[in-house]
C-alpha cells in the first residue's frame, strides 16, 4: 500500500469518481492511511469520530447492540464502501458500531476536509442530505427494534418516538391507531392492543378523552 500514491488510491474509490483532478488532489492531500486489525472498532455506536472512513481492502461489519450485548448486523462493508458520513453531516453520534472483520486498510478524511466537499449549509441539497441521514437513522433504529426487542419493547420505543415533551410531560397528540402501530412494530393488531391495554392497566400510559396518550412513567426497553 505504501508504494501507491494517495491520489491513485482516491481514484480507485467510487465515492470520488466524479471529482475533478484538482478536487481529487485536494482530497488526496488530506487523507491518511490507517490499518485496522481484525476485531478492532472503526467507529463506536453513541460516539463521534469526526472522520470519514473509506475501505481500501478487507471487510467490516456494521452492527448495533442492546444493553444485554445482543448484536444485529446491519451491513457488511467491503472495498470502496465508507462509514462515518452520517455523523459528519448531522453532527450526531454514530448510530451503529463498525468493526473490522479481517485486517482492513482504510483512508481517513477529517471533518474539516469532508465539510469542504459538502454543499452550502443553507442550500436545498444540504437540507436533503440531512433529511436522508435522519431517515437512515430511523431505519437503523427500526431494524434494531425488530431484531432485538420483543413486542412490549417495540411498542414502548414507538410510543416514545411519537411523544412530544410538554412541560416535562410526554404527550402523544391524537389517537394512537393500533393498526398503524402494528405495522410499525411488526406485530398483529391484537397483540398491540393487548400491550397497550396492559400498559394502561399498570398506569404507565393514560389515554385522554380526545384520544391523546400521556406517558406517565418511564417506558423501559426489554
Amino acid at each position: 500500500m505504501a508504494m501507491i500514491s494517495n491520489l491513485d488510491l482516491i481514484r480507485r474509490v467510487p465515492l470520488f469518481s466524479m471529482l475533478t483532478t484538482d478536487q481529487a488532489q485536494s482530497i488526496a492531500d488530506s487523507v491518511v492511511k490507517r490499518r485496522f486489525k481484525r476485531g478492532e472498532l472503526v467507529v463506536e455506536q453513541g460516539t463521534k469520530s469526526n472522520a470519514l472512513f473509506i475501505l481500501l481492502n478487507g471487510r467490516a461489519r456494521v452492527l448495533t447492540a442492546d444493553s444485554r450485548g445482543r448484536e444485529v448486523i446491519l451491513a457488511v462493508l467491503q472495498s470502496g464502501d465508507y462509514v462515518g458520513e452520517m455523523s459528519l453531516i448531522d453532527n450526531e453520534p454514530h448510530s451503529a458500531t463498525v468493526r473490522a472483520e479481517v485486517q482492513t486498510d482504510m483512508l481517513v478524511l477529517g471533518r474539516a476536509e469532508f465539510a469542504r466537499c459538502l454543499p452550502e449549509s443553507s442550500s436545498l441539497a444540504y437540507g436533503i442530505l440531512r433529511g436522508l441521514v435522519l431517515r437512515l437513522r430511523n431505519a437503523d433504529r427500526q431494524i434494531e427494534s425488530l431484531a432485538l426487542l420483543d413486542v412490549y419493547g417495540r411498542v414502548a420505543r414507538a410510543l416514545l418516538d411519537m411523544a412530544e415533551d410538554e412541560k416535562g410531560i410526554k404527550l402523544i397528540r391524537g389517537k394512537v391507531s393500533r393498526q398503524d402501530m402494528a405495522k410499525v412494530v411488526g406485530a398483529s393488531r391484537e397483540m398491540v392492543s393487548r400491550v397497550m391495554k396492559d400498559l394502561e392497566e399498570r398506569g404507565v400510559i393514560e389515554t385522554l378523552e380526545n384520544g391523546s396518550v400521556v406517558i406517565k412513567e418511564r417506558l423501559g426497553h426489554n
